[in-house]
């Protein structure tokens, strides 16, 4: 089975800390995402360049899945991911070419639906969203200690 999308890690001989992937904007690509995501974060906690709690996995893996569900929704075309280890922290940024920015919307209990962007600037330590020349960028911050 073909995956959606095409990865890339910076320097195979250097310990592991960033990785990149031209995911097709399909609805596949957000397992995709997912399932890259674990990898690269097994990779990094194997390797040994930094200890990556389970809940860190689980965390990032829900961030990456919601900035990536809202690009394929509402920005047509490829998405770029790409995850990064800063310090104690992985940086996970997710790359459009729609230029709109997100917003959060104010809590209501009775709507169905609408509450990832909520979710995520929720969980993340740190999150900002900036135009580009052609699109946005959306950058989200995770401890690897995974507090949420």
């Amino acid at each position: 089975m073909h995956e959606p999308g095409t990865a890339t890690r910076e320097a195979f001989t250097a310990p592991v800390t960033h990785m990149s992937a031209s995911l097709d904007g399909t609805g596949a690509c957000i397992a995709h995402a997912r399932r890259l995501a674990a990898g690269f974060l097994a990779d990094v906690h194997a390797a040994g360049v930094r200890s990556v709690a389970p809940s860190a996995v689980d965390l990032v893996q829900l961030v990456l899945s919601e900035l990536v569900t809202n690009a394929v929704k509402y920005a047509p075309g490829p998405i770029v991911m790409e995850l990064r280890i800063v310090g104690e922290q992985v940086e996970v940024v997710v790359r459009d070419c729609d230029p709109v920015l997100p917003a959060a919307r104010a809590a209501e209990a009775g709507r169905v639906g609408g509450h990832g962007l909520e979710i995520v600037v929720r969980i993340a330590d740190s999150f900002e969203a900036r135009r580009e020349p052609v699109g946005k960028r959306i950058t989200a911050r995770l401890s690897l200690g995974g507090t949420a």
